[in-house]
């Protein structure tokens, strides 16, 4: 592309932009987003940086009222906080919840998902106030959040139900009081699995009125981590049966191509899927950057990790408020320090520009997400961490430094800008790296394709034996544990395998013979099974826990 075209490319995009939202929405963002086109436009010697600029223009809001069935004192702690209506996806969320069906709720990034499962089971509660639900994030920040969220409408509500994080960080002397008056439980897989299923009778409050199990962040369960919880809320469910409890599962995810069967797979039944989205979008530009080529002979191009930097300080000096995506803690620290050097504090003030991964203390990435909401902080350089659902306000500018490795966590990242209101624009600029340059160079493969599928397998056995221990250690294991466990139950090869005693399960009930039977109901081995849940994730989706 010469750089008259990818001028023009990005001059009209967002003219059209302009046209279709309003110069009174935004129309000094969309101003300052095309002066920062134009600047990288002008460096383009060659034609070759800004292989794409596509467009996305703002979607107006489509609102529906509260259920006839919500009561009055919630729908007035919703009004005020400003929400009097609701966008009619969550209106049919909350009816879904309401007639009892398990639920998948798909929509974009900052469009209300939270409010799709809290609004039934906030009803229920207050309607009957011996229910209990289970929240599960795939990280500790998200919990958080989610409790700031929830502790502001218990407020409003007068302190009507107990809302408590369980998790590594909660106090010692404060977990026994969240098993007796949390009505609402938030947590994470691996404290489940280690610190609540194993320890079941303390938690006979919550087992025997568990209504609702509500599972965010759905399509970061994939692959490992996703066949571990698979086999953890099988056991989560098994228990809830022994107290003769059948829970709802409420579901919420981002865009993936098969949410549907990802969430009947993960809790073993059928799922309603929601994919209809009434929320509204601001408009949004998404650039396509590749650094220029410094040696042509040798393919080398300019750093893309200098270049990130580049472009993100560009954003910063046109006063757009910028998250900057790095593929590694390494590339976090790095630039940080480029953009704190280029953007020194005033004198006694505090850093504008603050980075935030895995690694920092709770209370320090607490204060980063205010300082993020409440405009103080002008920049942030995340890992993936920041990838997921927390909010963080509404930022004007995204910008990726490499591809992160899939469609949908592209998508994810550029959703980080441009919440709700305003203009924004998210800048994918590319490493030298093939998958990387393959998507820069064929930009109607990504704008075209849709997100990857999410496949688990649950039945793996270097997943499953170790699952059987733990639920051994939990209860006595019968034969249909067993079934549930296999799916359509066990072949010889596969019962061989896990060293099960044949006739014992024909009989009943299933004696583990890998060793003395003590050994499955002692807490340490339980404890020892303990495995690297996050296998093929490592750093990238779950920095934040």
């Amino acid at each position: 592309m010469s750089e008259t075209l990818a001028a023009q490319r990005a001059h009209s995009a967002l003219e059209a932009g302009r046209a279709s939202f309003g110069l009174a929405h935004g129309s000094t963002s969309i101003t300052r987003v095309q002066e920062v086109l134009d600047v990288i436009a002008a460096r383009d010697a060659h034609g070759e940086i800004l292989t794409a600029v596509r467009h996305f223009p703002a979607r107006e809001a489509q609102w529906a009222d509260f259920p006839a069935w919500v009561r009055g004192d919630l729908a007035a702690a919703y009004g005020g906080k400003g929400i009097c209506r609701l966008y009619s996806h969550q209106v049919a969320a909350a009816e879904t919840v309401h007639a009892g069906k398990n639920l998948v709720i798909v929509t974009p990034t900052a469009s209300g998902k939270t409010l799709c499962y809290n609004l039934p089971v906030l009803n229920a509660i207050l309607e009957n106030p011996d229910s209990r639900a289970l929240y599960l994030f795939p990280t500790k920040a998200l919990a958080q959040d989610q409790l700031a969220e929830l502790y502001d409408l218990n407020q409003r509500l007068e302190n009507r139900f107990g809302v408590f994080t369980y998790d590594g960080d909660t106090p010692s002397d404060a977990r026994k009081a969240i098993r007796e008056k949390g009505h609402i439980v938030l947590t994470n897989p691996d404290m489940l699995h280690t610190g609540i299923l194993p320890h079941h009778t303390r938690w006979t409050r919550l087992f025997e009125n568990l209504r609702y199990i509500v599972i965010d962040e759905l399509h970061t369960y994939r692959g490992v981590f996703g066949s571990h919880l698979c086999n953890v809320l099988r056991r989560l469910r098994r228990i809830a049966r022994f107290y003769g409890r059948e829970p709802q599962f409420i579901c919420s995810s981002a865009t993936i191509a098969n949410p549907g069967e990802l969430g009947s797979r993960l809790i073993e039944a059928d799922v309603e899927v929601l994919n209809a989205n009434g929320a509204p979008a601001a408009e949004k530009t998404f650039v396509f950057y590749n650094p220029p080529v410094v040696n042509r002979a040798l393919g080398i191009r300019r750093s893309y990790i200098n270049e990130s930097a580049r472009v993100a300080q560009e954003f910063l000096r046109h006063e757009l408020q910028t998250m900057v995506f790095a593929n590694s803690r390494l590339h976090t620290e790095l630039l940080l320090t480029y953009l704190q050097q280029a953007n020194p504090p005033a004198p006694g003030k505090a850093e504008t520009i603050r980075g935030y991964r895995g690694g920092y203390l709770p209370n320090e990435r607490r204060e980063i997400e205010r300082g993020l909401r409440e405009a103080r902080i002008r920049g942030v350089v995340a890992t993936s961490a920041l990838e997921l659902g927390i909010d963080v306000g509404s930022l004007d500018a995204v910008v990726m430094a490499g591809y992160p490795g899939t469609i949908a966590g592209t998508w994810q990242r550029a959703g980080r800008a441009g919440r709700r209101s305003g203009s924004s624009c998210a800048v994918m600029v590319a490493s030298s790296a093939p998958l990387d340059q393959f998507m820069v160079r064929n930009p109607d493969y990504f704008f075209g394709s849709t997100p990857e599928h999410a496949f688990i397998q649950p039945d793996n056995l270097e997943i499953l034996i170790n699952h059987l221990k733990c639920a051994a250690f939990e209860l006595p294991i019968a034969a249909e544990d067993l079934r549930a466990a296999g799916g359509s139950g066990f072949s010889p090869s596969r019962r061989r395998a896990l060293s099960l005693d044949a006739r014992s399960v024909s009989g009943g009930h299933a004696e583990l013979a890998l060793g003395d039977q003590r050994q499955f109901r002692d807490y340490r081995y339980h404890r020892g099974s303990e495995r690297d849940w996050r296998g093929g994730f490592s750093e990238r989706a779950h920095d934040g826990a």
